[in-house]
């Protein structure tokens, strides 16, 4: 099969010319798509999360949602020290 190489307006304007339903299935198939690298991304950041906690000597695993969000919340604010 010969490949197109077509750009992102050329792609949607074909979209655009399909019939409803399957303008449906193109959608699900792209929020499929999303949805698996949304969980390779989730996983990866749950990763980051443990290695910033052993390299305070904290464990992700034992600390409660409070603790959790205080953590976040001081990586998100640079002005503050991280616990």
């Amino acid at each position: 099969m010969p490949n197109l190489t077509l750009s992102d307006q050329q792609v949607i304007e074909l979209v655009k010319q399909l019939p409803p339903e399957s303008k449906r299935v193109v959608l699900l198939a792209l929020a499929k798509e999303s949805e698996s690298k949304r969980e390779s991304r989730m996983e990866y950041a749950e990763k980051q999360l443990h290695n910033l906690c052993a390299e305070r000597g904290l464990n992700w695993d034992t600390m409660s949602e409070d603790e959790h969000e205080s953590f976040i919340d001081d990586l998100v604010h640079e002005d503050r020290r991280c616990a």
